[in-house]
């Protein structure tokens, strides 16, 4: 397999410094320099469409814009860019979702991804209505997929689950091609699901060596359903030509930290049902100290935002090098980003995808 590069959009604002702090918000909206309008988020779409990305990830949550309408708006913008357009499954009817994807499908060419968000705090969920617990969430994952999927066949499908309840379920057509699924989560309520459903299994940038224990326990519980599923992994970057400039970001970045704000963040993440997120924050423990946890890998970012919280760092070959380390555990697809995104997209986009390329290793472009 080769290298799939994807990139984000910044849906809830974006700068030069760690802006997305909403999640340690619990979504929580704020001010960002470059607010998320339509003007902004196309050119950072059509900097990724022209660098060579093969698609952008969109986030959901009270800290963002929409990702439905805000990729629905943006399809005339781009030619070939895909869109990950992420969602909570406990927030919508399983057959709506199939209605919308395929009609999304069908407008865009087949130019759509599904990241399946089942959801990790609570308090934001409840800001949605939704009260289910932790483990119920993912029980009624599974569920939504089912029916989800179901829907998208030639015929009506009826089903009966302690979640979902449908009756003649379909879609006015099947989407074609069927979007790959994309789902996240690192919890024993979370693995069964994403090994029974995933196309792609996501995990945030951990080091390798955790990275490959995750991959190796989903391998193991997908056969047992006789799936394959591909890996992706989510990371910042900050890339430039030397490594001590980019070094010198990265430090320009936490000295923009207010250590309160620091502080604060900790206090509300350390309280988070996700799994996933206790496993990013234990990678610094709240610490500014020895934040390269793995080479070329910063914890810094996850200081003060939630999800993502991991950067590689470093000059454009040694982030090839670090990516060429994942790949070879088995990590085929990058949801790469950078602070801004606009002008990162560029820096990854002109100097890592072209070495990557070089070592014959970079999937060719759409």
């Amino acid at each position: 397999m080769v290298i799939i590069p994807h990139w984000f959009l910044p849906t809830s604002g974006d700068a030069r410094t760690i802006v997305a702090r909403r999640h340690a918000d619990r979504g929580e909206a704020g001010d960002a320099p470059r607010g998320p309008d339509l003007d902004y988020l196309a050119q950072v779409a059509h900097a990724a469409e022209h660098q060579g990305f093969h698609g952008v990830l969109t986030p959901t949550g009270t800290f963002c814009e929409d990702a439905w309408l805000t990729t629905a708006a943006l399809l005339q913008e781009t030619r070939s860019l895909q869109y990950l357009v992420a969602f909570r499954p406990g927030l919508i009817s399983p057959t709506l979702a199939a209605q919308q994807a395929a009609t999304f499908q069908r407008l865009s060419r087949g130019r759509l991804m599904l990241n399946i968000v089942t959801g990790g705090d609570a308090v934001e969920m409840k800001r949605f209505g939704d009260w289910a617990e932790h483990d119920t969430r993912y029980a009624r994952t599974d569920e939504f997929l089912s029916v989800l999927r179901a829907s998208w066949g030639a015929e009506p499908i009826d089903f009966t689950g302690e979640h979902y309840r449908v009756e003649g379920a379909t879609t006015l057509a099947p989407p074609d091609p069927t979007p790959p699924i994309y789902f996240g989560g690192s919890s024993d309520a979370a693995l069964p699901v994403a090994a029974k459903h995933a196309d792609v299994y996501l995990t945030w940038g951990e080091p390798p060596a955790q990275v490959a224990e995750k991959i190796e326990r989903v391998r193991k519980l997908a056969a047992e359903h006789h799936r394959e599923p591909r890996f992706g992994i989510r990371l910042h970057v900050i890339a430039r030509n030397t490594s001590a400039e980019a070094w010198a970001v990265a430090q320009g970045m936490l000295d923009a930290l207010d250590p309160a704000e620091i502080e604060k963040a900790q206090a509300v993440l350390q309280t988070s049902e996700s799994v996933g997120q206790r496993r990013m924050s234990a990678l610094h423990g709240g610490s500014v100290e020895s934040l390269e946890i793995s080479p070329n890998l910063w914890a810094g970012v996850g200081l003060v935002r939630g999800g993502a919280g991991t950067a590689l760092v470093g000059s454009h070959t040694e982030i090839a090098d670090r990516i060429e380390e994942y790949h070879a555990l088995g990590i085929d697809e990058f949801i790469m980003s950078g602070y801004p995104h606009l002008e990162e997209a560029f820096r990854v986009g002109e100097g890592v995808l072209p070495e990557l390329a070089r070592r014959g290793v970079l999937a060719p472009r759409p």
